[in-house]
């Protein structure tokens, strides 16, 4: 048995009900195969074993008082993946859906996800079960501020440094800030997606949207192709289909789907960007209130799509933008995208494709980004953010957008030319996993067994 089955299957029965996790992790180790069997430094050192473990996994209650004065519990996580590169990062997600599993597939794919980025980060992730949606303001600033009553102890700019994720946005950073601001007497860069006035930067909302489109263009450019004309299908409607759409707009597409967990919304027309940034950055109402404001947007709600199926990614388009949650695309899904002629797929969201999905179009040898080349926009911004916050300066948007795109590029460029290596110069995923994960076990190697 190679190294790498071994591996696998040792973690497949230590972690049996760690489903997410697992199919990270054999996304990511079977495309590692090549560059496992060409050099044995990397069994010698156990730098996969090391890798599936994290430095340090914390789990702990969070107690808070609800508008009624009743005490709420819920679950919060952090978990420090691998430091090899420099301090942690990765974001905080507020959702009924997280659970140790979720935040460990979430910090797996960190680790290469900031390795690709150039920068110096390693990864993590957290988050809780608690769910914003419904509470108030109060319940949720009583809610932030006890989850970082105990997650203050672990962080530090040059420890650990969270961000936002789903249902983490600048109001729930803002709470977090001020309460280990509080309790540390330390106004440093702990925290990233923090508001401009206070150490915040600019286009780092926009950043995950912007990168995968960015990454997109990139892809379609070598062969060739661009954006411009397109009919595109997005997913999700929070900051990163967002700004996955206004970027699509900027770059002469035409974006025409959106969704929530309700359902979604097909305009055939166009979305209306400001009717959509305005239902869900400022109203925070469902999809539907868009359809009923927009005569020409066709609304469908959860419960009429196929069985098994994301009605988004039946929409014929040229290129897909899965910018929701995990696993939102599976194998049908990617066969009526093929079959209605897509061309290009850049994942927005965290690991949106299933693996059969995944298979499939880089079988297809389309244009396909995933996650951890795609998305790394937003950890590459969150990264100039502490930049900022250690030189205490601030870019213009012009200058940080300028910095993502070169960013974006040089991740495009780098998974392009790994994969080449291996005689598979449009296996982006081949390319993009090898090429991180090679940093991070040199790092670790160098570092010695620790």
């Amino acid at each position: 048995m190679g190294y790498v089955q071994r591996v696998i299957e040792e973690c497949e029965a230590k972690f049996p009900h760690q489903v997410y996790f697992l199919q990270a992790l054999k996304e990511i180790f079977e495309s590692l195969k090549p560059e496992i069997d060409r050099n044995p430094s990397y069994e010698k050192n156990a730098i996969l074993e090391r890798l599936v473990v994290p430095e340090r996994s914390i789990a702990f209650r969070v107690p808070w008082i609800d508008d009624e004065g009743r005490a709420r519990v819920n679950q919060g996580y952090r978990i420090e993946f691998n430091s090899a590169l420099g301090p942690y990062k990765g974001g905080l997600r507020f959702h009924p859906s997280v659970n140790e599993d979720v935040i460990k597939f979430l910090g797996f794919e960190q680790i290469l996800k900031n390795s690709l980025t150039t920068l110096n980060m390693g990864g993590g992730k957290g988050g809780s079960d608690f769910d914003p949606k419904g509470k108030s303001e109060n319940e949720i600033m009583r809610f932030c501020q006890s989850f970082m009553s105990e997650l203050y102890r672990h962080i530090g700019d040059r420890t650990d440094v969270p961000a936002g994720d789903i249902g983490v946005g600048g109001r729930e950073v803002g709470y977090m800030f001020g309460q280990y601001k509080r309790l540390s007497n330390r106004f440093d860069g702990v925290l990233t997606g923090k508001g401009l006035k206070w150490g915040g930067s600019l286009v780092r909302k926009e950043a995950t949207g912007y990168g995968s489109v960015y990454f997109a263009q990139a892809m379609l450019e070598a062969r060739g192709e661009s954006l411009e004309g397109k009919i595109c299908c997005v997913s999700g409607s929070g900051n990163v289909a967002i700004y996955t759409i206004e970027k699509l707009y900027a770059l002469g597409a035409k974006p025409v789907t959106a969704s929530d967990s309700r359902g979604m919304i097909y305009d055939a027309e166009g979305i209306d960007l400001a009717l959509l940034k305005e239902i869900k950055e400022n109203r925070r109402e469902s999809l539907q209130a868009y359809a009923q404001e927009k005569k020409s947007a066709i609304y469908t709600p959860v419960s009429e799509y196929p069985q098994g199926r994301n009605q988004v990614w039946s929409i014929p388009c040229f290129a897909a933008f899965p910018s929701a949650t995990q696993n939102e695309l599976n194998l049908a899904d990617a066969q009526e995208l093929l079959k209605n002629g897509c061309q290009c797929v850049s994942e927005g969201a965290n690991m949106p494709c299933t693996l059969e999905a995944t298979n499939l179009f880089v079988d297809s040898k389309i244009c396909y980004g995933p996650a951890k080349a795609a998305n790394a926009g937003g950890v590459a911004t969150s990264g100039l953010e502490m930049a900022q916050n250690a030189s205490m300066s601030i870019w213009s948007f012009e200058e940080v957008d300028a910095k993502l795109l070169k960013i974006m590029r040089g991740i495009f460029a780098h998974a392009q030319e790994t994969a080449k290596e291996f005689g598979q110069e449009q296996n982006l995923v081949l390319g993009a996993n090898i090429a991180g994960f090679r940093k991070v076990a040199m790092a670790m190697i160098e570092q010695g067994v620790v």
